[in-house]
């Protein structure tokens, strides 16, 4: 165990093979919600290290939480599927050694949210399947919508995720909005970030199937995609607005160019850089706001499909700050010296987490 002797926190190492964080000032043995913490492309367990910290410290007793570490590095390159398939064995993994652990929530950061995403329609059980852990077995309205391996479903909360891809207009910044350059990308993307470039990039038909991102927004055969996601009880999106150079504003924020909403300095003086938030009810995927008239494009099936669960959305914008080329990563905190102008969003998402 690495412990830090001035801190809160101390990092476990289980067989090599899990960074778990836990309170040194709480008993980590009574928590029964685990958080799961999954990092972007080419990250790695510390990328999470502040948030995981600060969660434990303001939710003592109440979260055990577990960076993912089976997607580290280059394994990020392997393709959301695979990134999915791992994530889901290393969930089940750790259920297994914590038999207490009765509720579940992730945090995701980037392409990490794909990867959730993927995980959880893996790790869905309908209602009649299986029953919340440790339950009685008597149906509740908890577990109406099924569980996530057998756990009650909480918080499914991403931050700066590329949800709908990264082909449509603008979904890349620093490729400038140039319609010329966003098609070259299209064609040479896999040469850089390999398997995973043609799935955000939806280059990957194949045998016929639409691309991967577009079927995930459905349940199809045993991948319960949609179902996984209404199983939680909240379901969050942070997105930034501005100076996100990797990830737009659309399609972190699963919106339509005219959903784009206008946005203030500042909501609250706590949090300084979240700038609009709303609440997003499920509608039909026939339901097209009025005055829209959109060709039916894989962007806009992909809109529908995600809009038939509600989302809470969550605005950030850096554009004040010394920091804000690097809001990609400032928004996660992904390094506490270069990037702590983010940690009110931080601040955020654990004041507003079900615990």
């Amino acid at each position: 165990m690495e412990k830090q002797e001035d801190g809160v926190c101390a990092a476990e190492f289980v067989d090599g093979s899990l960074d778990v964080w836990s309170c040194k000032n709480s008993d980590s043995s009574s928590a029964d919600h685990l958080v799961v913490m999954v990092h972007g492309i080419m990250g790695s367990t510390d990328d999470w290290k502040f948030g995981a910290e600060k969660f434990v410290k303001m939710l003592p007793d109440k979260v055990f939480v577990h960076c993912s570490e089976k997607n580290a590095s280059a394994l990020t390159l392997d393709g959301v599927d695979v990134m999915g398939e791992r994530l889901a064995s290393e969930v089940r993994e750790i259920i297994e050694t914590r038999p207490n652990i009765r509720k579940i929530s992730f945090v995701a950061h980037s392409l990490g949210g794909l990867a959730a995403r993927y995980a959880i329609g893996k790790l869905y059980k309908p209602a009649n399947q299986e029953d919340v852990k440790g339950s009685s077995g008597d149906s509740s309205e908890a577990t109406s919508e099924g569980t996530i391996c057998g756990l009650e479903a909480m918080n499914f909360i991403t931050v700066a995720t590329p949800h709908l891809g990264s082909m449509g207009n603008r979904q890349v910044p620093f490729l400038f909005g140039v319609s010329s350059f966003e098609k070259v990308a299209g064609l040479i993307i896999h040469w850089i970030f390999k398997r995973t470039g043609r799935h955000l990039f939806l280059k990957d038909e194949e045998e016929g199937k639409p691309p991967l991102l577009r079927r995930m927004v459905e349940d199809t055969g045993d991948c319960h995609f949609i179902s996984a996601l209404r199983a939680f009880k909240r379901r969050v999106v942070y997105s930034n607005v501005s100076y996100d150079h990797i990830v737009g504003w659309k399609t972190a924020s699963i919106r339509r160019d005219s959903e784009l909403p206008k946005w203030e300095d500042s909501l609250n003086e706590k949090y300084p850089h979240i700038v609009y938030e709303e609440l997003c009810k499920s509608c039909d995927a026939e339901d097209i706001p009025e005055g829209e008239n959109h060709l039916n494009d894989i962007e806009e099936e992909m809109i529908k499909g995600l809009s038939s669960v509600s989302w809470e959305k969550v605005d950030v914008s850096f554009h004040s700050s010394r920091q804000r080329f690097a809001a990609h990563s400032v928004i996660q905190v992904k390094n506490e010296t270069m990037h702590i102008e983010g940690a009110d969003v931080i601040e955020h998402i654990i004041d507003h987490f079900h615990a």
